[in-house]
């Protein structure tokens, strides 16, 4: 509903001081706010520098007016694109396979490519729907390392994960859901002694056996 893939029933969503809860999709990440998916989504027979040009918004080669009138600025955006995304490829570790076809790559490359396409948008914040599910721990280690880079650079991170050694890690402050209630907001070290957390993660101590 944040990044509006489905619509409010009641309430109102913002982003800063900006009402986002009637906008689209494509509307709300202009805005600087974008997703992953827990599932990635990326143009599989495309190649993986140019999945990442296809993210770049705005381009002026998409005017069809602009490819005949502008030419030499359709070319300039392009290869400015190109620097950007050879950067973020550089960034998530994908540099070496720029020219391999996206749907070659392991499932967990895919999930990198998938930040690489966002960090394309330019973004303020980015939520990251389950980033280490399906993935071997090699990568998770460099996918934190990545978030840690994204934080410094002044991107802020909202992800949503089960693998909670890792959010105590890396996230400054946690909310706990659990049957679509809020039952703990707060700093990692309260959540680990929480009653209620626990007993949502790890069962009631009176039902162990």
């Amino acid at each position: 509903m944040i990044t509006g893939f489905y619509n409010v029933d009641q309430g109102r969503i913002y982003f800063g001081d900006k009402l986002i809860s009637q906008l689209p999709p494509h509307a709300i990440s202009r805005t600087g706010l974008v997703r992953t998916f827990q599932q990635t989504r990326v143009l599989p027979f495309m190649s993986t520098l140019d999945n990442l040009l296809s993210a770049a918004p705005n381009q002026a080669g998409e005017r069809l007016s602009s490819v005949f009138f502008r030419p030499a600025v359709v070319r300039l955006e392009e290869n400015k694109n190109k620097e950007r995304a050879r950067e973020i490829l550089d960034l998530v570790s994908l540099a070496h396979m720029s020219d391999q076809l996206a749907g070659m790559l392991s499932f967990g490359q895919q999930k990198l490519l998938e930040i690489g396409r966002v960090l394309m948008a330019r973004p303020k914040m980015i939520l990251l729907d389950e980033p280490t599910a399906g993935i071997n721990p090699t990568l998770i280690r460099q996918l934190v390392e990545i978030i840690r880079g994204l934080k410094e650079r002044g991107i802020q991170i909202f992800l949503i994960e089960h693998n909670m050694p890792l959010v105590a890690e890396i996230c400054e402050k946690i909310f706990v859901m659990d049957s679509g209630s809020l039952i703990f907001s707060g700093i990692p070290s309260e959540a680990r002694e929480n009653t209620r957390v626990i007993e949502a993660y790890l069962g009631r101590e009176d039902r162990a056996a």
